[in-house]
């Protein structure tokens, strides 16, 4: 098993939206962190706050959910620069996720930031995964 922290809570959400589980827990790290507050600016999660057991943190993060039926908001959510192949795009080359209704979370020499900032700035980076 490897260290892809990002992998790690990635798949966490992906599991515990298969679940209709309300809360997820996962490793606190700065990456983890920055995705985390993109997620809930953009409205994909309704919180996320930091616990700390022992030495260990962790974020918990609150999912959203829509109607009756419990749908939850987040439907994909896929990892895309790997450890073992990074995926680096200029600002002009950086794809749209369903035409603009998904989002791209990227690293960039500006810190973690999504597509549309991205584009805004006119800097590319490392794609690290698509969010609709």
């Amino acid at each position: 098993m490897g260290n892809d922290t990002i992998a790690n809570m990635i798949t966490s959400i992906r599991n515990a939206n298969l679940r209709r589980t309300k809360t997820v827990q996962v490793p606190a790290t700065n990456i983890t962190k920055n995705i985390g507050k993109i997620l809930l600016q953009e409205g994909f999660i309704d919180n996320f706050r930091e616990h700390q057991e022992n030495k260990n943190y962790f974020l918990i993060f609150t999912l959203k959910y829509q109607g009756r039926k419990k749908k939850p908001y987040i439907t994909t959510l896929r990892r895309i620069s790997k450890p073992g192949l990074r995926i680096y795009s200029g600002h002009k080359e950086i794809p749209k996720v369903l035409g603009g209704m998904g989002i791209i979370i990227l690293s960039t020499s500006q810190g973690i930031i999504t597509d549309r900032e991205a584009r805004e700035k006119q800097i590319g980076g490392e794609i690290l995964c698509y969010v609709w």
